[in-house]
């Protein structure tokens, strides 16, 4: 199934369009400052479709300096995939966080690893992780941009638009 998963993933960055939406830190470069509140309008239920199905994704509010989420990925009314995440501040900026499960909730990283994306540049209505960039559109509209490797040297990304809903 990971193995599978994977595949699709490499599919995906290679059917891919071309685009700017993600960004890394360069050699030498720090995070800017943060805090969580710069990112609270991330909270909430958030539905969309993504690895040929529908997916979901809920962030709590902040509190005690940190979001905590989850998303879950289904196709033909079974789960792909979920994930756990967080932003947390740590250092004066902020990181993102997460771990993988398959649909049993036997974890893709080892016990003690997580996919870590430090912030890389903070707007109004964006968030640049490295390799992850969380966009508000409007108050019931983000989009995500997960970067999936590089092909013939141009980053490939793929688009999660997702749409809130109300619990």
């Amino acid at each position: 199934m990971k193995n599978v998963l994977l595949l699709f993933l490499f599919f995906c960055a290679i059917s891919a369009a071309f685009t700017q939406n993600t960004l890394t830190l360069k050699d030498g470069e720090t995070s800017p400052q943060a805090t969580i509140d710069d990112i609270r309008w991330l909270a909430g239920h958030w539905t969309g479709e993504a690895f040929g199905g529908p997916v979901e994704e809920h962030w709590a509010p902040p509190s005690a300096g940190s979001m905590v989420g989850t998303f879950k990925a289904t196709k033909d009314g079974k789960v792909n995939f979920y994930e756990i995440e967080t932003i947390s501040e740590v250092d004066g900026t902020l990181i993102l966080r997460l771990k993988h499960f398959h649909s049993d909730l036997k974890g893709w990283e080892e016990k003690d690893k997580t996919v870590d994306f430090p912030l890389v540049k903070i707007t109004e209505d964006k968030a640049y992780f490295e390799g992850f960039t969380i966009e508000r559109v409007s108050k019931k509209a983000i989009n995500m941009y997960v970067l999936l490797g590089q092909k013939d040297g141009k980053p490939q990304e793929m688009k999660f638009a997702l749409k809130k809903q109300k619990l």
